[in-house]
């Protein structure tokens, strides 16, 4: 009898079902990675002519290198809201926000006047070189081929975007949670560069102004929404995604901050940018706000003498970097860097989201914020 009870309370038993693990970003990298491919692919095919397929050459070219955050948070809402080792779909909608960070970027080197992206020269500087050596003539011609060509393949990168990302919604069967969120997102990130133009080539002691282009083009842009649109696709709840909110704001702002760190500071080798780009553009950020805020009437002009300069020279540059040492105002930022990364580390204790996925987001937010490129 007692062996029967036995065998009763072990029929009765639940079953007990593993936690999920937590996605392998790489392998998630691989998969965003294969996606573009085999789209680019058949875009190359389906071109009409040869210079149609260069255009994607350019865009697969542009592509390659790039670290994949914003994928990679993608795939990551989308574990976090429940959805399940089957991340085929938000894999596809990841793969386009990778496209629509393409056009972002592109279009930026052009208003930036940026040479260089990712150690190669940028899009508009490399379809410049490529219209003169084709066709020679005047370097100012070329130069506005290159800018003209650039914009459109940036646009091409825009439209094949949206191509990815609404399949990627029908496929979920949420076009009516999933594209309300994309409008946001693209609005946001062109809020916040607009606002970035509005500042740049102002030497001010205003924090709050950088700090709100910092929350549009970067902390909603870069991280909330990419984690928003995953657990979207995944059926998330209004507390999941709040709970990605409190975690994504500080850490993108967190982002953006070592960012615009090693804008001056970083090795190019290592960042693929040059770090006189910021400094002669004259690019306002927290960084250079603290500095003015902090500077001596020496310093100051010292600032005011190389800021916005567009023929700033490495020994000018260095001026600069002793400047925003002496005054701690680089200090300052790392302060605020870490306080952030804590904020957004402690988000994540209380947040309603399966073990694994939290600590796929603890990985990536430490990555994030403690980078060199």
């Amino acid at each position: 009898m007692a062996v029967l009870d036995h065998k009763r309370r072990e029929a009765s038993a639940p079953e007990v079902i593993p936690a999920p693990a937590a996605p392998d970003l790489r392998a998630v990298r691989r998969e965003v990675d294969a996606a573009l491919a085999a789209f680019l692919d058949a875009k190359e095919k389906s071109a009409p002519g040869p210079e149609l397929r260069a255009l994607t050459d350019r865009v697969r070219t542009f592509l390659a290198g790039g670290k994949r955050l914003r994928p990679l948070l993608c795939v990551t809402g989308w574990h976090a809201a429940g959805g399940g080792s089957d991340h085929a779909t938000a894999v596809r909608a990841a793969a386009g926000l990778e496209l629509f960070q393409a056009f972002a970027l592109i279009h930026d080197d052009v208003m930036d006047a940026s040479d260089t992206r990712r150690g190669r020269p940028s899009t508009h500087r490399a379809m410049a070189a490529a219209y003169l050596a084709d066709r020679g003539g005047p370097a100012a011609r070329a130069a506005q081929h290159g800018q003209g060509a650039a914009v459109l393949v940036g646009d091409l990168a825009l439209i094949w975007s949206d191509e990815l990302l609404n399949g990627a919604s029908l496929a979920a069967r949420r076009p009516e949670r999933v594209l309300p969120l994309l409008d946001e997102m693209r609005s946001e990130v062109l809020y916040g560069q607009y606002l970035d133009l509005q500042t740049t080539g102002r030497l001010s002691a205003d924090v709050d102004t950088p700090l709100r282009v910092i929350r549009y083009k970067t902390a909603k842009y870069t991280v909330e929404r990419p984690l928003h649109v995953g657990a979207a696709l995944a059926g998330a709840t209004p507390q999941a995604e709040a709970a990605l909110s409190a975690f994504a704001l500080p850490l993108g702002e967190a982002f953006q901050l070592r960012d615009d760190l090693l804008g001056v500071f970083g090795d190019p080798e290592r960042t693929g940018k040059s770090v006189l780009d910021d400094l002669r553009a004259g690019k306002a950020t927290v960084l250079m706000a603290l500095a003015v805020q902090r500077a001596s009437h020496r310093e100051l002009r010292s600032l005011q003498a190389r800021f916005g300069r567009p023929n700033l020279t490495e020994r000018d540059a260095a001026v600069v970097r002793s400047v925003l040492e002496a005054t701690g105002a680089r200090q300052a930022v790392e302060e605020l860097i870490r306080t952030r990364l804590a904020q957004a580390l402690t988000a994540l204790d209380h947040a309603p989201f399966p073990a694994g996925a939290r600590a796929a987001l603890r990985d990536i937010a430490r990555s994030a914020t403690t980078r060199h490129a």
